[in-house]
C-alpha cells in the first residue's frame, strides 16, 4: 500500500485529490494539510511513503519544504504538484531530491502513473516540462535567464514579483532587510531589469509567476 500525504493549501483542490487516491486500490492518504511546515511536522509522525507537494504554499514555496523534508527522512519521496509549467523550478526541485514534478492540468491517469513511479523509486516530469528541460541541454544560457539566479534570488524574485515589499520578503524568508536589498540588486543586476514593474513582467513572461489582475 502506497501511503500519501497530500498538501496543498485549496481545500477544494486537496479534497477532491484525497478522494481520488483513496480510490485506487493501491493508495491510501494517511493525511492532509494546506500548510508546509504542518506537512513537515505530519511527515515526521504519519511517515508516508510519498509527500504530494503543492509548490505555492502560504507559509512556504516547494523547495524549502522539500529540502526540510528531505532533512528529516531523506527516505521520503516528494512529489511536486504546480500550475508552473516553468522548467527552471522542476530543474531546482529535482536538483533538491524532489522525485517528481507534474503540472495541475494533468490528467488523473497521469497523477496516478506519477505516484506509482516515484514510489518505485523511480523520477516522473510532466512530458511538456521535460521536453523544456532537454532543449535547454543544447541552449545558451540566455535562453533561460533565470538560471543564473541562486535560489535564494530566485525565491526573492518571485516574492517581489507578485507584489511584497521587501521588507514583507524579509519577513517571510526570515532575512535581514539588507539582504533581500542585495539580493534585488543582483536581481537587477543579472536580469539587466531596472526595477520591481520590470521584475513583475520578467516573472510573468517566464511563467514564474500568474499573470497578476
Amino acid at each position: 500500500m502506497i501511503k500519501v500525504l497530500v498538501v496543498d493549501d485549496h481545500t477544494l483542490v486537496r479534497s477532491g485529490l484525497c478522494r481520488l487516491l483513496e480510490s485506487e486500490p493501491d493508495i491510501k492518504v494517511v493525511g492532509e494539510t494546506g500548510l508546509g511546515k504542518e506537512s513537515v511536522k505530519l511527515c515526521k509522525t504519519l511517515n508516508p511513503d510519498i509527500v504530494l507537494l503543492d509548490y505555492k504554499l502560504p507559509d512556504a514555496d516547494g523547495q524549502e519544504i522539500t529540502e526540510q523534508l528531505l532533512t528529516q527522512n531523506p527516505n521520503v519521496r516528494i512529489l511536486i504538484l504546480t500550475m508552473y509549467a516553468n522548467e527552471e523550478y522542476a530543474i531546482r526541485l529535482i536538483r533538491a531530491g524532489a522525485a517528481g514534478f507534474i503540472v495541475k492540468g494533468a490528467s488523473t491517469a497521469e497523477l496516478i502513473e506519477a505516484i506509482r513511479k516515484v514510489y518505485r523509486k523511480g523520477t516522473y516530469v510532466t512530458p511538456s516540462i521535460m521536453e523544456k528541460m532537454v532543449e535547454r541541454v543544447g541552449q545558451k544560457p540566455e535562453a533561460s535567464p533565470e538560471s543564473a539566479l541562486s535560489d535564494r534570488e530566485l525565491q526573492v524574485l518571485v516574492r517581489l514579483a507578485r507584489g511584497a515589499s521587501s521588507r514583507e520578503v524579509s519577513k517571510e524568508l526570515s532575512l535581514s532587510l539588507s539582504t533581500v536589498e542585495t539580493y534585488r540588486s543582483r536581481i537587477l543586476e543579472k536580469l539587466s531589469l531596472r526595477n520591481n514593474s520590470d521584475i513583475t513582467r520578467f516573472a510573468i513572461r517566464r511563467g514564474l509567476i500568474d499573470d497578476l489582475p
